[in-house]
């Protein structure tokens, strides 16, 4: 039987909390949203000031990130090689975006779900979104550490 892992709304709470945290300490708004394997929202959380349009970014990095395995800018970046790239739109779903900022949470060979966040420059996305992957690692390593 195949058995995967997967993400709860604690361990989706803890990856936004640290990244809510790090982004009051240093009075900035984005939006933070966690998915789950199939890219399904478990957590969307917009700090007052984020803009509007990073709600919808967001959820859309967090869906890319966890359907296709890889980071949203992946994504991007393969979709504008000058030799291999490829229309956005080929992929079927408008949900796919290349913007910088989603991260999958892959525990062992599985990919588990994504971190967003948008809001900020592209830089500042994606090392809050590593932070709350850490935080969600960090979670199901102490579930599974023998006592």
């Amino acid at each position: 039987m195949l058995q995967i892992p997967c993400l709860s709304h604690d361990d989706a709470s803890r990856a936004v909390d640290v990244i809510l945290h790090a982004l009051k300490a240093t009075n900035r708004s984005a939006v933070v949203a966690v998915a789950d394997q199939q890219g399904e929202l478990i957590v969307l959380s917009r700090l007052d000031g984020a803009p509007y349009a990073s709600i919808q970014i967001a959820a859309n990095k967090a869906w890319t990130a966890s359907r296709e395995r890889c980071p949203s800018l992946a994504i991007g970046q393969a979709s504008r090689s000058g030799e291999a790239g490829f229309d956005m739109v080929s992929y079927g779903d408008i949900r796919y975006t290349g913007f910088g900022g989603g991260l999958p949470v892959i525990v062992g060979d599985a990919v588990i779900g994504a971190v967003a966040v948008s809001g900020l420059s592209t830089q500042e996305d994606i090392a809050l979104a590593q932070d709350g992957v850490a935080a969600i690692l960090k979670g199901f390593e102490s579930k599974n550490t023998p006592a």
